[in-house]
């Protein structure tokens, strides 16, 4: 389970016995060449066999043809009531955001997850920058994983 897991996990956004992808498997070779050979031939596989399923099943429709629903989940109101009666302003800052949630806040917890979602190395290097952008990327990712963030908390 990575680190963002958690944070869906503890906003009842993702269930603790919900499967996780399966990694992808790697044929190792003796040869680099083969192995590299190998790992392009399963992705071009993989990709195929997903534009076969977007064609048969588009993204948001049921078998009857109709919008899936989407499961919201009261994010805000959740955050208010783990925050209520402590000094955490989970809307601006990362840290307090963990805190809210029960998760480690460390340094290394922090850099742990701005490397899962991808931060940019530039913003890596300075934590107020890192926090600032981890922060709206936590955000933004809880929105897109079914959790009601109000927009002003995503510019």
């Amino acid at each position: 389970m990575g680190f963002f897991d958690k944070i869906l996990e503890k906003l009842k956004l993702k269930k603790k016995d919900e499967p996780a992808a399966a990694p992808a498997k790697i044929v190792a070779s003796e040869r680099p060449a083969d192995a590299l050979a190998a790992g392009q031939a399963a992705r071009a596989a993989k990709e195929a066999q997903k534009a076969k399923d977007d064609v048969a099943h588009p993204a948001g429709a049921t078998a009857a043809g109709a919008p899936a629903a989407i499961s919201v989940v009261d994010v805000v109101k959740h955050l208010e009531e783990l925050s209520a009666g402590k000094d955490l302003n989970w809307k601006v800052s990362i840290v307090d955001l963990l805190k809210v949630l029960g998760i480690d806040s460390s340094r290394e917890a922090r850099n742990e997850l701005a490397t899962e979602l991808g931060c940019p190395a530039d913003l890596m290097k300075d934590s107020a920058k890192m926090n600032v952008w981890l922060h709206k990327e936590v955000l933004k990712k809880i929105a897109e994983n079914g959790g009601n963030i109000p927009a002003s908390l995503l510019d």
